[in-house]
């Protein structure tokens, strides 16, 4: 049985069938052109409209079209020994994977799924930074944190159009992501279109091998009181683990707060925001998985929570998406957090990643989430208690007004001039 990444689920027997069919296409018996073309031309005066979709068309289709395709390349092509038959499976499953319209719905080749599960790990090469399909133009969703995009001054929503003096236009992100990486110590020249500077311009980078830590925590003494301070990177494996360790050792610290730190956290497994939010939340809901049938499924908190006294800010970005957006959705319905920084990113939507033979995936948009009061994330994102802008100006400067608006909550009434208070956006 494939091995399923989240959920457990069998309906992805229709695309293996089509990846088997087309490997041992070649020991089918030749059809004549002219019953190809009365099957070709049934599809198009009415079985294959535009109005038609997988369910209704399985008896008839019996994917002669791209049987067809196959055959005809083989008959006719000038350069038949450019006819590799793994690209040319890989390009039909992206093809029709991607035909669909939904730029989180991927086929993975071997290679992409290896740097996926990497990066669900903590350990990558290449540059660092979480991109996406988004209106036919490739679009870094965040740069992850200490990674060499990050320190070039990539920034989310930038747009990626050309790598290395190569136009992308025409690429599938796979594509790009495979011209983007490279051995370390190489360097990656991306033409960058940013809506806050007039012209296209060029920003080179340097590979390398980096491991990002899943959570990372502190101490911030002040002259009024220490803060806590925990920053979640991606949320992987063990990152309710690793978080849970950092938490304890805050509890004899006598701490006027804890500060969630998701900022450029494009997010990861489901199941890890639900059990961080279990941590700080006595009971009620944590988020709802909407699906194509049935009622919504909710996650509630499992009950053993480790703090839900400490008051909490959560600090996120447009870099904020997925299980970050559960996370701070979660203790902003509950009213356990005050949020402060920019909106995020707005991704409502849930990806199951199926295993495929060989070492490909796919990864599938099976469900929506709503937070506990039924916000569509999809719509809108997080939306801020506290608006606070951070430039990249003042990234590159290492000034970070969100962190010290998130510090000067916490002594807001007390009279302190440490760390001025932020008033609450209108």
């Amino acid at each position: 049985m494939s091995k399923v990444i989240r959920f457990t689920t069998l309906l992805l027997l229709p695309v293996i069938t089509l990846l088997l069919g087309l490997q041992i296409g070649e020991k089918l018996e030749q059809q004549k052109l002219s019953e190809m073309s009365e099957q070709l031309e049934l599809l198009y005066a009415g079985q294959g409209g535009s109005g038609q979709t997988l369910s209704n068309l399985e008896e008839g289709l019996d994917f002669a079209l791209l049987e067809g395709i196959w055959r005809l390349l083989e008959k006719h092509y000038i350069k038949p020994e450019d006819l590799k038959v793994q690209p040319m499976l890989f390009g039909a499953a992206t093809g029709m994977v991607s035909a669909i319209g939904d730029r989180y719905t991927t086929f993975m080749t071997p290679q992409t799924n290896q740097n996926f599960q990497q990066s669900l790990q903590g350990t990558l090469e290449g540059i660092g930074a979480e991109l996406i399909m988004k209106e036919n133009k490739v679009v870094v969703v965040a740069p992850l944190k200490g990674s060499p995009a990050m320190q070039a001054g990539l920034a989310p929503d930038d747009i990626i159009t050309a790598v290395d003096s190569v136009d992308i236009a025409e690429e599938t992100l796979s594509q790009v992501v495979q011209r983007i990486r490279g051995p370390r110590g190489t360097k990656v020249v991306l033409t960058i279109v940013r809506a806050s500077v007039p012209e296209p311009f060029d920003l080179s980078i340097v590979r390398d091998v980096f491991t990002v830590p899943s959570v990372e925590g502190e101490v911030k003494e002040t002259a009024s009181g220490a803060i806590g301070y925990i920053a979640i990177n991606q949320f992987g494996e063990a990152t309710a683990r690793e978080l849970e360790t950092v938490e304890r050792g805050f509890t004899d610290q006598n701490l006027k707060g804890i500060i969630i730190d998701v900022r450029f956290n494009g997010g990861g497994y489901l199941e890890r925001a639900v059990e961080i939010a279990s941590l700080f939340l006595q009971q009620g809901k944590v988020v709802s998985v909407a699906r194509r049938e049935g009622e919504p499924e909710h996650h509630y908190v499992n009950g053993r929570p480790l703090d839900t006294q400490t008051p909490l800010v959560v600090l996120i970005n447009e870099g904020s998406a997925s299980a970050s957006e559960i996370l701070a959705g979660a203790l902003k319905d509950a009213k356990r957090a005050t949020i402060i920084g920019r909106q995020s990113f707005g991704k409502g939507t849930i990806q199951e990643v199926f295993e495929l033979p060989g070492g490909s995936s796919l990864r599938i948009t099976t469900a929506r989430w709503l937070t506990p009061n039924g916000t569509d994330l999809s719509k809108e994102g997080i939306l801020p208690d506290i608006v606070v802008e951070r430039t990249n100006e003042q990234m590159e400067a290492g000034e970070d007004p969100q962190l010290d608006a998130a510090m000067g909550w916490f002594f807001r009434g007390t009279g302190t001039t440490e760390i001025p208070a932020v008033p609450p956006a209108n």
